[in-house]
């Protein structure tokens, strides 16, 4: 199979990348060329700020801003929304004007080792809890308002640090 021959071949498996990829295919083009993605940085009036708790492999373990991969198409705003409704369940006010664009380049990792970050301003209303159902504190996913910047925040996160305290 010859290059053209693959990449109808995957066409054909991905009708419409707009609504996502398949692992396979995602992670290749990971290893091929930067993601560009949205972080949001959620305040509420009391100034503290809504983190969730990560642990995976690419990553590690620890508090991070809650954001998601910009699809195929797909508007940055459009972004925004949709990790605030999947991630915090709920919608969110936001600055439409990026806060800060940083790049992320993981040093020994091949797959989802190279980021373009774009960072939202966002806030909640301070009476919002976080609807943690079954969730305990260690499970991925698990949402919590924070005064300060946490020890264990994600390091690569590290370059939020100073809009958290």
């Amino acid at each position: 199979m010859n290059i053209s021959e693959a990449i109808e071949f995957l066409e054909s498996k991905v009708p419409n990348p707009s609504l996502g990829l398949p692992d396979e295919v995602f992670y290749y083009i990971s290893r091929t060329t930067p993601l560009v993605n949205v972080d949001l940085l959620i305040k509420d009036g009391k100034g503290r700020t809504l983190l969730s708790w990560r642990n995976d492999r690419y990553c590690g373990r620890g508090w991070h801003l809650p954001g998601g991969i910009i699809r195929f198409k797909e508007k940055m705003e459009m972004r925004v929304r949709k990790v605030a409704d999947i991630e915090i369940g709920t919608s969110v006010q936001f600055d439409p004007i990026p806060l800060a664009i940083n790049q992320i380049i993981v040093d020994g990792l091949t797959d989802r080792s190279h980021f373009i970050s774009i960072l939202f301003n966002c806030f909640l209303d301070g009476s919002f809890v976080p609807a943690n159902k079954e969730l305990t504190e260690d499970d991925p996913g698990y949402l919590a308002w924070h005064g300060k910047c946490p020890e264990n925040l994600l390091k690569y996160h590290d370059i939020y640090s100073k809009y958290l305290n």
